[in-house]
């Protein structure tokens, strides 16, 4: 008896191994995959609309912490199937805990650690609350004509605290923006371009090539450069003109004694197309 009730027990166990996988399934992921020097990271939980989970912010959060210290030189956001994201799945999120963890680079940048490297967003279809957050905390967002953007917080008694509130009324001024906030309504890609949130409008196919190609012209470049333009604008956005500007002579010295200044120079002279190192 006590042998049939070990390999009960092990049947149980491996019944219960086997649930908890297909749970950890249903709960979605993330997944990234290398172009040369551009890292793709994919939602992927397309049916439920990539619905965000506890773990798939968690997941998140790593993607961006990896990118940040790994040889990328930029990355796409983007999801898989033919919605970005119907946001967060509340049923499947703890708001008791920090969405995403502190002692990682926050993929909607409020927190530190901060990301220093490039990021596009490609988005298409449903593209609802944290993801258009995540979205407007990339660097420029190639939008399918397909999408349909909505905060739709105001209508669950909730506001957007991840970045939507500013930000939106940092790039569309605070009558475009209240428009939407205040009524959670939806718009589509043309108004998107229209108040400029997103930076183009392509085929909704053609969303993730469009945003690859643009991330590779960006790995093209210089690193150091391209990390350097990101942070002052940044400071720009955040501290004013007049912050920003201060900066400018003592970056300006310091990449002008970089290897890839004295690459980007020979590279002119010969006329051909420049080798950076990020040195």
């Amino acid at each position: 008896m006590a042998k049939k009730a070990k390999g009960g027990e092990t049947a149980k166990a491996a019944k219960a191994a086997d649930t908890a996988k297909q749970d950890d399934g249903a709960l979605g992921r993330i997944v990234t995959e290398t172009r040369g020097d551009v890292l793709l990271i994919g939602l992927d939980r397309p049916k439920k609309l990539n619905g965000f989970t506890n773990k798939m912010c968690n997941e998140l959060a790593r993607a961006y912490t990896d990118y940040e210290n790994g040889p990328w030189r930029c990355a796409v956001l983007h999801s898989t199937g033919k919605h970005f994201t119907a946001g967060l799945d509340l049923q499947n999120i703890d708001r008791a805990v920090n969405l995403f963890p502190r002692d990682l680079v926050d993929p909607v940048g409020l927190y530190p650690p901060l990301r220093t490297k490039p990021v596009i967003a490609a988005v298409r279809g449903i593209t609802f609350t944290i993801g258009f957050e995540l979205a407007l905390a990339a660097d420029f967002i190639i939008c399918g004509s397909d999408a349909r953007i909505a905060q739709l917080e105001v209508k669950r008694g909730l506001m957007p605290t991840c970045g939507g509130t500013p930000r939106m009324v940092e790039r569309a001024g605070w009558g475009n923006a209240m428009r939407y906030l205040l009524t959670g309504d939806e718009f589509d890609a043309a108004t998107a371009l229209r108040l400029g949130f997103v930076q183009e409008v392509v085929d909704p196919e053609a969303v993730l090539d469009r945003a690859v190609v643009l991330a590779q012209r960006i790995a093209e470049q210089a690193p150091l450069a391209v990390r350097a333009t990101m942070l002052n604008g940044r400071k720009a956005a955040l501290e004013g003109f007049d912050a920003a500007a201060a900066e400018l002579d003592a970056e300006s010295a310091i990449r002008r004694r970089s290897d890839d200044v004295k690459e980007g120079v020979r590279s002119f002279v010969e006329r051909r197309k420049a080798r950076f190192t990020g040195k």
